[in-house]
């Protein structure tokens, strides 16, 4: 269980770049990284496109003025002239950014903490990797509900053999938010995610799906697509060739098959994230609004609801436990775990802790290749008609 005590020898000197206070996920970052005060500390960031706006919101943070910069370049090179300078940086910033300020980071010998979709392709995303290796650096990705515990009971309980061999997978990921035509009313965080220029090849594949891609590979990490056929629409035309809805059929290496659907125009839907996993003995589901909750049925027993923070859960979920089981946890405890991981992972990375990386269960660099890889083949397949495609 955790409970705030540290477990890296003292707090990284962390920043961000983006973030700021018009941002839909910098305050997830910040609850992430500063709920374990132990793991991280804001010293420095370049938290708006706009200088003025950006200083003035990071004072309020409490970040020192003249440690609040007007972009991601100064703020290398001017903490590379401190002592104690950042180590890590965040980045919060549209997709069609990542890639520059990820390698610029790099070559500031510094580790990175990377929004998703992390880059365009996954020739970027090698490169990157390429140049963390050569650094010595880690490159995390913020899965944010990877950062649910009951996610690895789930893991557990299928390398324990208790749901059987693995036959359907059944991912989703929708909500209704976007379900009308903004018009001229388009907020600007939602705009860019409808540019391709910004957001890259796809809108909610990318947006949405990724997370729920990684989670199914971080439950089954043994499952490997084969082929997928993807079918996408923009049935707000205005967001063409962007899609705002997807479906998803996957045929698994072991004969297993899977489906994933992503929606942002599932009207009337404030969560349909959730994951269901059909074996040969029994099947286990979690769904986002109940995260506290694992529902695993077995063919001929009565139903069986796993509750967090009871001591029948597996050692490594319970590992991630903050409050107790009479408490609920949700999404700001996700991102604080995943976060504590990344601290352990650079960490280790500094001390050239191999087993300690090697047994780390985290969103590093690989996943992030992992779900560039995802929206290139889903693409793929939906530019070509909608028709099976090998998973490359």
């Amino acid at each position: 269980m955790l409970n705030g005590e540290r477990i890296i020898s003292k707090p990284l000197r962390w920043a961000m770049v983006g973030g700021g206070r018009l941002s839909q996920v910098g305050y997830k970052h910040r609850i992430g990284a500063l709920r374990d005060n132990t793991a991280f500390q804001l010293t420095a960031g370049a938290f708006d496109i706009d200088a003025e706006r950006g200083k003035d919101f990071g004072v309020n943070l409490g970040v020192d003025e003249e440690r609040c910069y007007p972009d991601y370049q100064t703020m290398f090179a001017e903490e590379a002239k401190r002592e104690d300078g950042i180590e890590v940086v965040s980045i919060a910033t549209p997709n069609g950014t990542h890639y520059e300020i990820c390698k610029a980071a790099l070559e500031a010998d510094l580790h990175v903490i990377c929004e998703k979709p992390l880059f365009f392709t996954s020739e970027e995303g090698y490169e990157i990797k390429a140049l963390a290796e050569k650094k010595g650096k880690i490159v995390g990705v913020t899965y944010g509900f990877s950062g649910n515990q009951m996610l690895l009971q789930m893991r557990a309980m299928i390398e324990q053999g208790k749901v059987g061999d693995i036959r359907v997978v059944d991912l989703q990921y929708t909500h209704g938010f976007c379900a009308a035509d903004e018009g001229e009313n388009i907020s600007a965080a939602q705009k860019w995610r409808v540019d391709p220029a910004i957001a890259g090849p796809s809108f909610v594949l990318g947006d949405l799906s990724t997370h729920t891609y990684y989670m199914s590979q971080l439950i089954m990490p043994q499952m490997k697509i084969k082929e997928l056929l993807c079918d996408r629409q923009s049935f707000v035309g205005s967001r063409a060739p962007l899609e705002d809805n997807a479906h998803v059929l996957m045929h698994y290496e072991n004969g297993a098959v899977g489906t994933m659907w992503t929606s942002s125009i599932n009207a009337g839907c404030m969560d349909g994230h959730r994951i269901r996993i059909v074996g040969s003995k029994a099947s286990i589901e979690w769904w986002d609004s109940k995260p506290n909750e694992l529902t695993y049925e077995v063919q001929g027993e009565p139903i069986q609801t796993l509750v967090r923070g009871m001591p029948y859960l597996d050692g490594a979920c319970s590992a991630d436990e903050r409050l107790g089981a009479l408490h609920s946890e949700g999404l700001s405890d996700a991102w604080a775990n995943i976060y504590l991981k990344f601290a352990v992972a650079i960490d280790a990375k500094n001390r050239e802790d191999q087993e300690t990386l090697n047994n780390l269960v985290y969103p590093d660099i690989d996943a992030g290749i992992e779900g560039i890889r995802w929206i290139e083949n889903c693409v793929r397949s939906a530019d070509q008609g909608s028709v099976w495609v090998e998973f490359k």
